[in-house]
Order: structure tokens, then sequence, then C-alpha cells
């Protein structure tokens, strides 16, 4: 059987890991951290929101950044930099930014997200992943402004699976909610919540357990080693390691690994987590919430409310900003002050790999052995499964369940 390195040890390579597992491969995960799901995937917002998955680039928000300037609370920051791989980046994200391109791409991150939802079903089915906080709970999308409530009220993404909510409607679905604050929502009853790092850690322990995976954690790997178009391994800390297949999961960092002939139009969104314990008397919203003027989510994972919000555009520095953890505390105290302890928040950033499109790269490159899993921006959790499953089915010749339309990698 093949020997397939997988360079990531986030939920994007972790679940496609498991997908080749599960095919019968014989799997190596290497992940640079010294344990796995610890960056973009360990506090992420924690909905799996498999019809809200409308890319960043759209019609207006160029102009919107630009308001946006200099502003702590602005839900996304850009901040010029002398780095030609951020004006790239941003060159082709603006020419995404037309509504056309938006539809055309949300429709493949649509068809995306919908098999990884049926491919997350399957694995819960019949695969003992064990408790990682999953729960079918719901989602409500709540409008302030009514100008952007009508909008979405007249598209919506699945008209047979949502439910346009007036004002009333909303709190009686979600009582937690501040009342006058919303016009109306969007409810969709079968979106999923769950703890992204738990996930993490149950892929983990399941791989170990197949006897078909090894994971080597605090081991980076610096090179791809090939010889004409096809790779024959890579080099970890100095040593190298024979495979038959490469697969490159790496996050925002891939790009560091390209092969002569791919570059990777990736760069890092940088977002922003609280999470909150919740204890006895404390009223958090039981229905995953997505605040959509303030662009702020809200979900509830066991005994802890998750909060996440904001794109930087402002480099590779991951470290928090504390002014914008202080917007954040200050608008999720404001909107819900009973959800949970806020004095004790956890504060998190993380690095989210994105393309310009906002659509992930899945699939072949120009090297016959090295195949891509990358660029999933903030739907990482979203889309891991599905992603997952389609590049097992590419190494292994069979038909993807999905059209691969929009796609591809190459």
């Amino acid at each position: 059987m093949a020997q397939i390195c997988i360079i990531g040890g986030g939920v994007i390579g972790l679940a496609t890991a498991w997908a080749l597992v599960r095919d019968g491969f014989e799997v190596t995960v290497i992940e640079a951290r010294e344990h796995v799901g610890t960056e973009t995937s360990y506090a992420n917002g924690g909905q799996l929101s498999y019809r809200y998955v409308a890319p960043l680039a759209d019609a207006g928000v160029p102009l919107k950044a630009l308001g946006w300037l200099g502003r702590d609370d602005a839900p996304l920051r850009l901040q010029p930099r002398l780095d030609p791989a951020q004006w790239r980046w941003l060159a082709a994200f603006v020419l995404a930014c037309r509504g056309p391109v938006n539809r055309r791409n949300g429709a493949h991150l649509l068809r995306l997200a919908l098999q990884s939802q049926a491919t997350l079903a399957q694995w819960l089915a019949g695969d003992g992943l064990g408790d990682f906080g999953w729960r079918r709970n719901g989602k409500l999308v709540a409008f302030r402004d009514r100008a952007s409530f009508e909008h979405a009220a007249r598209h919506l993404a699945d008209p047979a699976a949502q439910q346009v909510l007036g004002a009333d409607d909303c709190l009686r679905l979600e009582p937690a909610l501040p009342a006058g604050a919303f016009v109306g929502g969007v409810h969709t009853p079968d979106e999923e919540v769950a703890d992204c790092h738990a996930f993490c850690l149950r892929l983990a322990e399941k791989l170990l357990a197949s006897n078909r995976c090894t994971l080597l954690t605090g081991r980076r790997v610096s090179s791809i080693v090939h010889n004409g178009r096809s790779a024959h391994g890579v080099i970890v800390d100095g040593d190298f390691l024979p495979f038959d297949h490469v697969v490159i999961a790496a996050g925002h960092r891939s790009g560091a690994l390209g092969l002569p002939g791919i570059r990777l139009p990736l760069y890092p969104l940088k977002g922003y987590s609280l999470t909150l314990p919740v204890g006895a008397g404390h009223t958090p919203p039981e229905t995953s919430i997505t605040d959509y003027d303030r662009k702020i989510v809200y979900a509830r994972i066991g005994a802890q409310l998750r909060i996440a919000a904001m794109v930087d555009i402002v480099g590779f520095d991951a470290s928090p900003d504390p002014r914008r953890l202080a917007v954040l505390r200050a608008q999720a105290r404001e909107s819900f002050p009973g959800a949970g302890d806020h004095d004790a928040a956890i504060e998190w950033a993380g690095m989210r790999p994105a393309t310009p499109t906002g659509v992930p790269l899945i699939g072949a490159t120009p090297y016959r052995n090295v195949w891509l899993n990358v660029g999933h921006g903030a739907l990482g959790f979203t889309l891991a499964c599905g992603s997952g499953q389609i590049l097992s089915d590419l190494i292994t010749r069979r038909a993807p369940a999905i059209d691969l339309t929009g796609l591809a990698a190459a």
C-alpha cells in the first residue's frame, strides 16, 4: 500500500489523514507544533455553518474596507505592508470583489460544504469518533439593519432548508437575544456546532489506534525532495523521509513548501475569539448566532460559549492585538451580558489561510504525486471532512461525490 505524507496536523490535515486511513492507506502526519490542532484549529468559531459560505470577496467590500481604516471596531482591518505577497493577494482579492464572481464562488463552496456535512455524518454514524462537543443546534443569522435583512431574505442559500423570521420570532426561537436589537433573521435548523480542537484530538486518537498512521509532532518539513515532476519524500529537521505521495495541508505556511511551478495564492487572515465559561445562572444562546452587522458569531460548545470575529489583513504576526480583543469583549458583553463569565474569558487569535477568492485549492498539482488541501480561510472546520474525502478519492482514482469545478487545485 502507498505511503502518504501529510504536512500539517490541523483539522484539514487530520481529516485528510482519516479519510485516507479509512481507504486503507498508510499515512504519516508531520506537524511543526508539539501537539496537533493547536494553531488555527484551536479556538475557532466552532460553527459548522454549511449554508453560510459566501466568500469575503464581494461587491462593495473594498470601499467598506477603506472606510474602516484606522477603526479598532472594524470587522475587516487592513494594514498595508512592504510585502509583495500581500499586494499580490490584495490585487487578486479586489478582482474577485464582484457580485457574479462572489455568487459563482459561493456556489462552489456550498457544494463542498454540503458534501462535508454528509461526510461528517457518515463518520459520526460508523467510526466511533467519541465526544467533541458536536450537536445539531441550528443557526440564526440575526440582522440589526433592515435593508441587510430584506436583502438576505430575498437571497437565501437554500430556501428549502431556511426560514425567514421576524424580530418576535427570533426572540421566541432564542430567548437569550437582546430584545429590540435585531429586526429579523434567517434560521437554518440543521446547522451544527462542535469543538474543532477536540475534533482534532479525537481524529488523532483514531488514527493512532488504526495502526496505519504515524504522528510526528514537533517536527518541521523544510522541503519536498523531487526529481522532474515527481516527489520522492521530504526533508524533516535535516533527515530525508521517503514517501509515495505528499499532501500539503500546512495552512498559511503551505506557500513556503512550494515546488517549482507551484505558487500558492495564500495569505493569513487573522481572526480573534473569546471562550467564556458557562455555569449556573448563565443564559447563553443555545442556537448558534451570527450577528450579521457586527460580524460576530456565538456558539455554545458544552460548558463554554465561543465568540469569534474580525478579519485582520496585517501580515504574518499571529500575536493577539489587545485593542481588537477589547472591542470584541465590549460588544459581546453588550449583546449577551448574562451568557457566561465575561471576566474569565480566554483570549485567542488565529491565522486563517485564505485564497483571494475564498475557494480552497484541493487536488492535484503539476507533480504527479504532490497534492494540495489548502486555503479554506474561516471555513476550515466546516469544509475539512469533505475536503479530506475528496482528496482520498482523487489519490485512489475514484470519482469524487461532487463536481470539482472551481475547487480543483490544477
